[in-house]
């Protein structure tokens, strides 16, 4: 007689495929359409799954859509670590920023298309909102411990507020960026997605590690 886990394993190992196709598919939808494009019967399509399978394991189109939330920003996550995984002692501090401001930004652009229908939706979802905000200050924890190796270096009198001034700076700036895309929207001057990044590491350079005039 075979036992429960003979059989389980397998049963397993597909419903883990099963959830992780509906997943797949719903974060394709979100990219290709938007909010509007996250419909249930689509998503069932898509993954070859049934409707009612996805909402057994989701139990709602909201509850999906956080699913796919949370896959996105451990991702995320795990991009920018990845990014920066090369840094280490034998960096200076302003090499440091510039991993640090270059890793972020690159970061957001390469997940642009899906971090801004996530952006757009959490102006109205409150639980998307929350989500998004816990892994920005995720990634900015782990923004200021790889920058704070050049603690020591750093001329400003508070150096954590300073290293947490510069994530915002850096963040806020790309992600503005992320969302509206044209490069001369603030300004008569076109001003490329290198450039921004470059002039953006200079700034927190500057910022640590000059001393300010007087």
């Amino acid at each position: 007689m075979s036992t429960g886990g003979v059989w389980s394993a397998p049963q397993q190992e597909r419903s883990r495929r099963t959830h992780v196709a509906i997943l797949a598919a719903g974060t394709e939808l979100l990219e290709e359409g938007g909010p509007d494009a996250l419909v249930v019967s689509a998503v069932a399509e898509r993954a070859g799954v049934s409707v009612g399978g996805v909402y057994r394991r989701f139990g709602t189109k909201d509850q999906l859509l956080l699913a796919l939330q949370e896959r996105f920003t451990a991702g995320f996550l795990e991009e920018f670590q990845a990014r920066v995984a090369g840094a280490g002692g034998h960096m200076d501090g302003p090499e440091l920023v510039r991993l640090a401001v270059h890793g972020l930004a690159e970061t957001l652009s390469t997940r642009a298309r899906l971090l801004r229908v996530f952006i757009l939706i959490s102006t109205q979802n409150e639980a998307v909102l929350a989500i998004g905000s816990k892994a920005a200050q995720e990634v900015g924890m782990a923004f200021r411990a790889l920058v704070r190796q050049a603690e020591r270096a750093i001329v400003r009198p508070d150096p954590e507020t300073a290293i947490d001034f510069v994530y915002r700076v850096v963040y806020a700036a790309a992600e503005h960026r992320v969302i509206h895309v044209a490069e001369d929207m603030e300004s008569d001057r076109p001003l490329s997605w290198t450039a921004l990044v470059d002039e953006l590491s200079l700034a927190a350079q500057l910022y640590l590690f000059a001393q300010p005039p007087g």
